[in-house]
């Protein structure tokens, strides 16, 4: 058993967006040296989208998943003693291994579950070293897919999360530069509204499953108010006028 004061390592590693080629070079070696790789999901019979990209990379006999609330909103109590649950299994391992990888779709610092699990763990084994290792996001997968283009000159980038409502993403449609809603798949019709409400409608592109079996790119002025995948992304770019470095 290793000394866990001493050599204990979470490490929170980002493996993209679904596309097992866009997970780093970094964090193919972070998942290969860990003891154990954790997997979150919703329930222990699930393949979740990060366990669908490790399995590319690691033997399935290393591969933990690891039941987490991952859509609770609604129920605090619940979510919490999920999360509780969640940090005392990784506790656990970090008791018996000398490291432990967690695998997070997109990045782990970014509207990610491992931010909760560090959270958790920097409680119950205070003397644990926490890492995190960078990952490709949806929205960079869906700008190089789709040919939108983020940000030019000085423009700025707004990410909202629809999951905090339509009108978040209304005040960010009114402003200058591009947006980037994520999650916003069960609220399709809200977000297609916002959109056409702020004229930003004919530019923006959404999309789904990106790099799996499944993907779909359109156009959101194809958004005809049907639910979409809950993990849907959207680019609405900001508004230019074609000249080459007019924001700069």
């Amino acid at each position: 058993m290793p000394d866990v004061m001493s050599s204990s390592r979470l490490v929170g590693v980002g493996v993209g967006p679904g596309d097992p080629e866009l997970v780093t070079v970094k964090g193919v070696n972070a998942l290969r040296a860990a003891d154990v790789v954790v997997v979150p999901v919703m329930d222990t019979g699930e393949v979740g989208r990060a366990e669908a990209t490790v399995v590319h990379y690691v033997p399935q006999e290393k591969i933990l998943r690891v039941v987490f609330a991952l859509n609770e909103r609604s129920d605090r109590s619940r979510r919490e003693a999920a999360w509780d649950a969640a940090g005392e299994r990784v506790a656990e391992l970090l008791r018996t291994h000398g490291s432990v990888a967690f695998a997070t779709i997109g990045d782990p610092n970014v509207y990610s579950t491992f931010t909760y699990l560090a959270h958790t763990i920097g409680e119950l084994v205070p003397d644990v070293v926490v890492e995190t290792v960078p990952g490709i996001t949806a929205m960079q997968d869906l700008a190089a897919r789709s040919g939108a283009v983020l940000t030019e000159g000085t423009e700025p980038l707004t990410l909202v999360p629809v999951t905090a409502g339509a009108a978040v993403l209304k005040d960010a449609l009114a402003g200058p530069g591009t947006v980037v809603a994520y999650k916003f798949g069960r609220q399709a019709a809200e977000v297609a509204e916002a959109l056409r409400e702020t004229g930003r409608i004919e530019d923006a592109v959404w999309g789904s499953a990106l790099g799996l079996d499944g993907e779909s790119i359109r156009s959101a002025a194809e958004l005809d108010g049907a639910a979409l995948p809950y993990l849907s992304t959207l680019i609405a770019p900001a508004r230019r006028d074609g000249s080459r470095g007019g924001k700069l």
